[in-house]
């Protein structure tokens, strides 16, 4: 298992924190996501041979959301 910090920009709620922990844990091989609304962090565990990091960041962006590798 691998972990990933990405910063996360344009969430302004709980609600945001869900839909982008929703939509992490959703990429084939994430195990786990947890989301600090006030850090603009996402930690993420993964499986590196399932998924990457390219990939996690397409699925923040695809709902809305900036994100990069801390």
């Amino acid at each position: 298992m691998a972990n990933l910090k990405l910063t996360v920009e344009g969430m302004t709620c709980q609600g945001c924190v869900r839909s982008v922990e929703k939509k992490l844990s959703n990429v084939p091989g994430v195990a786990s996501a947890r989301v600090d609304l006030e850090a603009k962090r996402a930690t993420v565990a993964y499986d590196s041979t399932r998924t990457t990091a390219e990939q996690m960041i397409a699925a923040v962006e695809q709902i809305g959301f900036n994100a990069s590798i801390v």
